[in-house]
């Protein structure tokens, strides 16, 4: 395990360390876990920057527009199917109130 040292403003010092005697932790492991918590959030506003950039692009390709709607249609009628079939096979009224289990 690496180790770092930091400097802290007093403010910030005072707020860790009351915040790590109320839970009873060390003032490491919550330093541990901001950052852990910020990075993540940073790797997630980078990949959401790259999907609206992503679909920016798709958007104003026509031809990358057009397949993206083609395979949007074929899902759509994939979906249609999978749901007429859950449907399908849901159990009546009568079922339900004779308590038969959905999975016969």
């Amino acid at each position: 395990m690496g180790a770092l040292s930091l400097r802290l403003p007093d403010d910030l010092d005072r707020q860790l360390s009351h915040e790590a005697e109320l839970c009873g932790q060390p003032r490491s492991q919550l330093i541990r876990e901001a950052l852990e918590a910020l990075l993540l959030q940073r790797q997630r506003q980078r990949l959401e920057a790259a999907l609206v950039a992503a679909a920016k692009a798709l958007a104003t390709n026509p031809a990358a527009r057009a397949k993206a709607l083609a395979v949007a249609a074929d899902f759509l009628a994939a979906e249609d199917e999978a749901l007429q079939d859950a449907v399908a096979g849901e159990a009546t009224d009568d079922e339900v109130s004779q308590n038969v289990p959905w999975w016969r």
